[in-house]
């Protein structure tokens, strides 16, 4: 080391014991007296900051967790059954799940034979427990999706003549120059005015007039 590097060393040293000692110092004083004002001895201990494994809030984890498992475990899939008939190609019973279509049930039928008329059938209709779906084919008069109570009774006896008291509408529909809408509005009749005590009375059905009684007379009874 030359003389001029030892002249360096000595500058440096005495500048930092003289100038920055004086500076250096009360800073020094400070901090030490801000930590000892600020963090008491034992308060700095209990209130350092410790990772805890209880988890925050274990409560709504708990709900959480509980909701979670409530969720996961899925209900049995409800069966609703509902009888196809007409013009498909495997007319019958069928177990379908709540929530399908009535397309859903033509499909399982084998779907629409080629003479199938499906123009006046709601394929977004959602299925009920005994349905029955009926087919028309072309040129004959469509009917529509309705619900039969499966009592294993019928309206039609041994005569050949419906009961229109009696008869679902399925059955009404099977009368000559009655529709979906005219069978709808005979159980609606009866329903709100009682059973019908002759046969001419049908003609107070909206839709049934002179001439579409004519038509049916003779094959409908009251009794």
């Amino acid at each position: 080391m030359d003389a001029s590097e030892e002249r360096v060393i000595v500058l440096f040293l005495s500048f930092v014991s003289g100038k920055w000692r004086k500076i250096i110092t009360p800073i020094a004083a400070i901090a030490v007296l801000s930590a000892l004002l600020f963090f008491p001895k034992g308060q700095a201990d209990n209130t350092s900051f410790v990772m805890s494994e209880q988890p925050p809030f274990p409560e709504l984890i708990e709900e959480d967790s509980e909701e979670l498992v409530e969720n996961s475990i899925q209900p049995d899939p409800v069966i609703v059954v509902v009888d196809v008939k007409g013009a498909v190609r495997h007319p019958g019973v069928y177990s379908m799940h709540d929530g399908d279509r009535l397309i859903d049930a033509i499909n399982a039928a084998g779907g629409y034979l080629p003479n199938a008329d499906s123009r006046m059938l709601n394929h977004a209709m959602k299925l009920v427990d005994e349905f029955v779906i009926y087919v028309p084919v072309e040129g004959e008069e469509a009917v529509d999706i309705s619900t039969v109570q499966m009592n294993g009774t019928s309206s039609q006896q041994d005569d050949g003549k419906i009961n229109i008291n009696t008869a679902d509408e399925i059955e009404l529909m099977t009368i000559p120059g009655i529709g979906p809408s005219k069978a709808a509005a005979i159980i609606q009749y009866r329903t709100d005015q009682g059973p019908f005590q002759s046969p001419e009375i049908l003609m107070e059905v909206s839709g049934i007039g002179q001439k579409t009684f004519e038509k049916l007379e003779s094959q409908i009874k009251v009794k």
